[in-house]
């Protein structure tokens, strides 16, 4: 089957159905065998999505009306694509995309003619898009608003770093190596990285690269993981014996990290309301030889599931709006709404209720999302702290890192090759 189809059904599915691109792409990608062709396909299904908004704005100037069939919308956006970013002639773009329609006859002459009057306006429409912010920095409206608001100064910048291809991230597994040897492992490879100086397990690749090129990756030596997401672990600070809950797990790459830094804890337990999502945790902590107690439940009812016996640590990784983490899930400019977030918050805050009387005294809950939005962050640990008097905040001081809030720290989207992340720490009194 044609790739650039394949892409457009993909689109289609993200754009009418709602589907997250992830979803979309490891469906749609079962039936292809080639590498190369499934490079091709996510590199376009991920571009068509970063750069949406301003496609969108390109082909409603070329079109009079607009498109009906999904699936058309899709492919010119997807030579659009192309033609704008990729380094594919412009007469293979519209050929091989008009091609692409072959199902569909009485579309291949639109797309042709589309394509072909962009090549003829595109100066023209391009600083058009220039003028309109949302259209010119890709993204929704309310989320500018929302930026602009919650980070005046450092707003442009966010968007800027959303729109660009996030670096591959290593978090090397201290129980196996060192992440000096490793890093030696890698450059003998012909993987040259970067150590980062705040982090004892983190590494950035120079170029991205498939995870089984990574030495001795089946062996659990090392782990694809953001740097900003790896800080988590050494914040929790898990002691010898402790009992430790981690709440909202999967993927399983923080639970993973406990582990590996302190092989002594008392017992893990890894909570996720979603099943399938609870096998990836099970699939890493097996190529890592790791154990924990995993449990398929709603965070938010605890007495469906606990034990009764508190915990020493907790780990609460927040579900979000996940704005901090757009360059890797650019689909969630598309799928996010400004209605979502006050919904996301009352979550968080249940679930954060709900976990703070599983906490030992004396015990520390950190709480973490992967977003940059103060609602979710700094709002939500203000109002926790004043309606738990037993809860004091234990500030974190980091040397390179961050921005501090009123409680907790900022992590804004690119600082550091970063993803965007909050922490705040919890201690009950």
């Amino acid at each position: 089957m044609n790739t650039r189809w394949i892409a457009a059904r993909i689109i289609t599915r993200v754009l009418q159905d709602g589907q997250s691109l992830t979803s979309a792409l490891d469906s749609a990608l079962k039936t292809v065998e080639s590498a190369q062709d499934k490079a091709f396909i996510q590199a376009i299904c991920y571009g068509v999505c970063r750069h949406y908004h301003r496609l969108d704005f390109i082909l409603n100037a070329l079109i009079d009306k607009p498109l009906k069939v999904w699936e058309v919308k899709a492919l010119i956006l997807i030579g659009l694509y192309q033609l704008k970013y990729m380094r594919v002639k412009p007469h293979a773009a519209v050929s091989e995309t008009v091609q692409a329609a072959r199902s569909l006859p009485w579309a291949r002459a639109l797309i042709n003619a589309v394509l072909r009057n962009y090549l003829r306006k595109q100066d023209e429409l391009e600083q058009k898009a220039d003028q309109i912010k949302s259209v010119a920095l890709s993204h929704p409206d309310w989320f500018i608003q929302q930026l602009e608001q919650d980070w005046s100064g450092q707003a442009e910048k966010i968007l800027l770093e959303n729109n660009l291809l996030p670096p591959m991230a290593l978090r090397v597994n201290l129980a196996k190596t060192t992440r000096d040897h490793y890093l030696q492992l890698l450059i003998e490879q012909g993987l040259p990285a970067q150590v980062v100086s705040f982090c004892a397990t983190g590494l950035i690749l120079d170029r991205p690269v498939p995870i089984e090129a990574l030495p001795s990756f089946a062996e659990g030596w090392v782990s694809v993981q953001d740097t900003a997401a790896q800080l988590a672990a050494e914040l929790l600070a898990v002691q010898p014996g402790q009992r430790v809950l981690d709440v909202c797990a999967a993927p399983g790459g923080k639970t993973a990290h406990i582990l590996e830094l302190q092989p002594d804890v008392g017992e893990l337990v890894a909570v996720d309301i979603d099943e399938n999502r609870m096998l990836r945790v099970r699939e890493n902590l097996a190529r890592l030889e790791l154990q924990a107690t995993l449990i398929v439940a709603d965070a938010a009812k605890p007495d469906d599931w606990w034990d009764g016996k508190t915990f020493d640590r907790i780990l609460l990784d927040a579900p979000c709006s996940a704005t901090g983490v757009i360059r890797r899930h650019p689909d969630i400019k598309l799928l996010r709404r400004v209605e979502d977030i006050a919904a996301l918050v009352a979550t968080q805050k249940i679930i954060l209720n709900a976990i703070w009387s599983l906490l030992s005294p004396g015990g520390m809950l950190l709480y973490a999302t992967c977003s940059v939005l103060k609602q979710e962050n700094v709002g939500q640990i203000q109002d926790f702290l004043s309606t738990h008097h037993d809860a004091e905040e234990l500030p974190i001081t980091a040397d390179g890192w961050g921005i501090p809030q009123e409680y907790g720290r900022q992590i804004l989207t690119g600082e550091s090759a970063m993803d965007g992340f909050y922490y705040a720490r919890l201690v009950k009194q």
